[in-house]
């Protein structure tokens, strides 16, 4: 087994998540608890922009989080397509299904929607892009939180760096490095700047691979790749990605 290998052996799968969370054992309580951390941002990012109501959101959420408790996952099967997909047809006939209730209620929620209602419950083209537009923003907020978790484990001050980059784009090395060093209580210079920099976005990108790869069936690196693209983050990943071919070979 190539090094590769070894890294995404370590990695559990969204799916194999889903497996534990619907078994007959006691790690049940614990994976269900996994997958909703996790994936639970994304869908009501989902609902909220459908719904674009706060309480209609929770109420898709809570619905979604209910299915998984009461086990009605159990046979989903990785063989017909992305765990991404599954969860935004799930989530999705949920949000028809809470408008149709809404409309015959007289609810507000019903009638400021972002998601047109359709009679055959299919999912339209602009709806499959505002799932991925939460799916994107939610696999990169759990990256940044992961960036800020690690800073504080490690005291190594790569999200501090990366976030006043994000916030000052256009700053020149030399003006980064005075940044920094107000930013961070010490004297940081150009030098010492780009390579925290580098660091920062090296370490992001490795925590994007991560949460892409363990939302996939097999966790190989075409498929992440072949995700990574589909949700317009393949740039931020792009040398991880070769240096994990690297090591492969």
């Amino acid at each position: 087994m190539d090094d590769d290998d070894l890294h995404i052996s370590r990695i559990m799968t969204a799916w194999s998540m889903v497996r534990e969370a619907h078994g007959d054992h006691t790690a049940v309580q614990s994976a269900q608890q996994r997958l909703l951390e996790r994936y639970g941002g994304a869908v009501r990012r989902y609902a909220l922009s459908a719904l674009r109501s706060e309480d209609a959101a929770d109420e898709v959420f809570q619905e979604f989080a209910l299915k998984f408790v009461r086990g009605d996952f159990g046979k989903a099967d990785p063989e017909r397509g992305r765990f991404r997909a599954f969860v935004k047809t799930v989530v999705y006939r949920l949000i028809v299904d809470y408008q149709r209730r809404a409309k015959k209620l007289g609810r507000e929620g019903a009638m400021h929607s972002n998601l047109a209602e359709p009679a055959d419950s299919t999912e339209s083209k602009d709806d499959d892009e505002m799932f991925r537009s939460s799916w994107r923003d939610e696999l990169l907020a759990r990256c940044w939180q992961r960036l800020a978790d690690d800073e504080q484990k490690s005291g190594k001050p790569y999200h501090t760096v990366l976030r006043y980059r994000v916030a000052h784009p256009d700053l020149r090395s030399p003006e980064l490095a005075d940044g920094l060093s107000e930013e961070l209580g010490k004297l940081i210079n150009a030098g010492a700047a780009r390579v925290l920099l580098h660091r920062a976005r090296e370490l992001f990108a490795e925590l994007l691979l991560d949460e892409v790869t363990e939302s996939l069936a097999s966790g190989s690196l075409d498929e992440a790749e072949q995700e990574l693209i589909d949700l317009d983050l393949h740039d931020y990943c792009r040398p991880a990605l070769d240096k994990r071919r690297e090591k492969g070979k």
